[in-house]
């Protein structure tokens, strides 16, 4: 009875790492979510984050949990998944959010928590244990999802650009100061939407592992659901205010209409990648998306410097997170 009872508290323990991950995970990426919109002067940072936190919360009824089934089922074979492996992965990807953030650079929580599992899984039982075409689609998505974002962000600016070439630059910043908090909305929903899924997808491997679910079942318990988007909104509202300077005005400057150009394009790429269920890094879609359309300005707009260092960031991710995971695993052996 009282190994069932120290196992019991050990999977609690484990849910509420994951959950308080999922906060930082909202903390973390807040930046994302506000930047453009604060730094184009539309919102006071107080209003962003609550603005920002209420969209993360309903996107709970907006998106299917396609995100979630990938991290839960699709990235590690069956019967390989125990405590050990659950808890390397979280302590690898929350070291690494520790580290950036306090850095103040905005690299992935998604790509840490892929770079924590696939650690903790190699330390366990070797790389033949990984799901081949889960880990692959989430590693092109490191490319495919600034890419996608640079190319719609420039898009947008340029469509943008020729609709409303007749107007006066005071008309377009005003109304665009208005369609600014549509983007946002929009992309803070997309953020939401495919982050809060990859702690319900953890979760949801941990109580498949542990008995507490089904591994056939269709979807993770209600409950699970319910608290990571509670907790991504949360963590929104706590906001990453080092990122958000980093994201808004370091790598380029913004105005209104390129603030909306830039959501509006990391909205769409967010949306497709959650369709599909492809675990994105928010940060990286933004990112492309800000210099997309910085460099439709001029190519000089942008400061490629400090958009090569977040690009380091974005490289070390998986890597990084995944050796300190592999540690973390081989110390939770000794612990419990």
């Amino acid at each position: 009875m009282a190994t069932v009872q120290v196992a019991l508290w050990v999977v609690v323990g484990l849910v509420v790492l994951a959950i308080a991950f999922d906060f930082m995970n909202g903390f973390h990426d807040a930046a994302n979510s506000i930047a453009t919109v604060v730094s184009t002067g539309v919102l006071k940072p107080g209003q962003a984050v609550v603005f920002a936190a209420f969209f993360n919360l309903i996107a709970i009824f907006v998106f299917h949990l396609s995100v979630a089934a990938t991290i839960g089922k699709g990235i590690v074979q069956p019967g390989i998944v125990d405590v050990h492996v659950v808890f390397g992965a979280l302590i690898g990807a929350i070291s690494w959010n520790l580290v950036t953030w306090y850095y103040g650079i905005p690299s992935s929580s998604s790509h840490a928590l892929i770079g924590g599992i696939v650690g903790a899984v190699i330390a366990k039982a070797g790389s033949g244990a990984l799901v081949a075409a889960g880990i692959w689609k989430t590693v092109a998505f490191i490319f495919v999802s600034p890419l996608l974002g640079f190319l719609l962000g420039s898009f947008m600016m340029i469509l943008v650009a020729w609709v409303f070439r007749r107007a006066t630059p005071s008309r377009v910043d005003r109304w665009f100061r208005t369609l600014q908090l549509v983007s946002a909305g929009a992309y803070s929903l997309g953020h939401g939407g495919n982050d809060a899924q990859k702690t319900i997808g953890i979760i949801w491997m941990l109580l498949i592992a542990t008995g507490y679910a089904a591994a056939d079942a269709s979807s993770p318990p209600t409950w699970t659901i319910v608290s990571c988007y509670a907790a991504i909104a949360l963590g929104t509202m706590f906001g990453g205010w080092r990122i958000v300077k980093t994201m808004g005005q370091k790598i380029t400057k913004l105005k209104p209409v390129g603030g909306f150009c830039a959501e509006t394009g990391g909205a769409l790429t967010l949306f497709l990648a959650t369709a599909l269920g492809i675990p994105v890094s928010t940060t990286h879609t933004i990112t492309g998306a800000i210099v997309g359309v910085g460099s439709v300005q001029r190519a000089s707009a942008v400061r490629w410097g400090v958009a090569g260092n977040i690009v380091w960031a974005w490289v070390l991710t998986i890597p990084a997170s995944a050796f300190v995971a592999a540690l973390a695993y081989w110390i939770g052996l000794q612990i419990f």
